[in-house]
């Protein structure tokens, strides 16, 4: 597979890397066998960069990470984050508080199964708690070679120019894809001024720009996205529209629409790494080959204008999630 930097840190990874949020029954039931065995092939495709977090199915997928890198601990780049909590009601809580920093980290460690970790977020900016403080005490991890390098997970501007200033980012995380644009006003040119790599989270719009899901009745029960405006009734209905552009340029490539979406991303800048999750090989296969799909100039171009931001219907979190992004 091609390789990206991470940033400026000298590391350098595949350049589409694995999400895990979908290993651990986010959007449908998965197993653990299937998502071990989907990880190896992983692996065996030339991924690099995994990303996990203490808050997918709660612990349960940093040990599904840790039991599948198993010996291939030197080979892979681990990331994952800490900071964001849910009560046994499912509220969703944000916890920066320093003292709380190594608590988060020590645990997942365990749940990891290693020594280290490369990257470690914090996955939602505590309004609370000055990011300074919340940062010092990331930096005191990796004076204690606990983390290598550290990043932020859906902070604005100001908050990365204020964290980097603490300690050096490693990079930020941040949805992006061609229907969720808002990164292109500020953060994707501040990432390169600050030489900071810049991770998309849902590159493939959870799965809508795979043009798999094209009504309500094609989520499952339980599906999370039922949640989200986006994939509402009457939001859907709009936003379907916009996939006989992606899927035309993929009849031209002779690929799937999934691989032109996430081509488009990679073709929007060489700092972009995106992390697409999954839980299917096949579906996993297919994303990995998108590294190897070029795109025309025109081809870009024409898919941003197709998905303005305008065209686009519905937010991209339902809103008691909305209110913790940007801070």
């Amino acid at each position: 597979m091609k390789q990206r930097n991470v940033g400026a840190t000298g590391e350098v990874v595949g350049a589409v890397g694995l999400g895990g949020l979908a290993l651990s029954s986010t959007y449908h039931p998965t197993n653990d066998e299937d998502a071990l065995a989907l990880m190896r092939r992983a692996f065996d495709i030339g991924v690099t960069h995994l990303d996990t977090a203490d808050a997918y199915g709660k612990g349960h997928n940093e040990r599904l990470f840790g039991k599948a890198i198993g010996s291939r601990r030197d080979s892979v780049y681990l990331a994952t984050k800490f900071g964001q909590l849910f009560t046994a009601e499912g509220k969703r809580i944000v916890n920066g508080r320093p003292e709380y920093v190594m608590a988060a980290c020590d645990a997942s460690l365990q749940r990891l199964g290693c020594d280290s970790i490369d990257l470690y977020y914090l996955h939602r900016v505590d309004p609370d708690v000055p990011v300074e403080e919340t940062v010092g005490a990331m930096a005191g991890l990796v004076s204690a070679g606990k983390v290598r390098h550290i990043g932020l997970t859906e902070a604005a501007p100001a908050t990365v120019r204020r964290a980097h200033a603490t300690h050096p980012l490693a990079a930020i995380q941040v949805e992006y894809s061609l229907w969720t644009r808002f990164p292109e006003d500020e953060l994707l040119g501040l990432c390169g001024d600050l030489g900071i790599g810049f991770v998309a989270y849902s590159p493939l719009g959870r799965g809508f720009l795979s043009g798999t899901i094209k009504a309500v009745g094609d989520l499952s029960e339980g599906d999370r996205r039922h949640d989200h405006p986006r994939f509402s009734g009457e939001s859907i209905e709009k936003n379907v529209e916009l996939l006989e552009a992606l899927q035309d340029v993929a009849v031209v490539h002779g690929v799937a629409p999934a691989q032109i979406a996430l081509a488009w991303v990679l073709a929007s800048g060489e700092r972009i790494l995106p992390i697409p999750s999954t839980s299917t090989i096949a579906h996993l296969e297919e994303n990995v080959a998108a590294a190897e799909v070029e795109l025309t100039a025109e081809e870009v171009e024409m898919l941003g204008a197709v998905f303005d931001p305008d065209a686009v219907t519905g937010d991209r979190y339902p809103p008691a999630a909305l209110n913790k992004v940007q801070l």
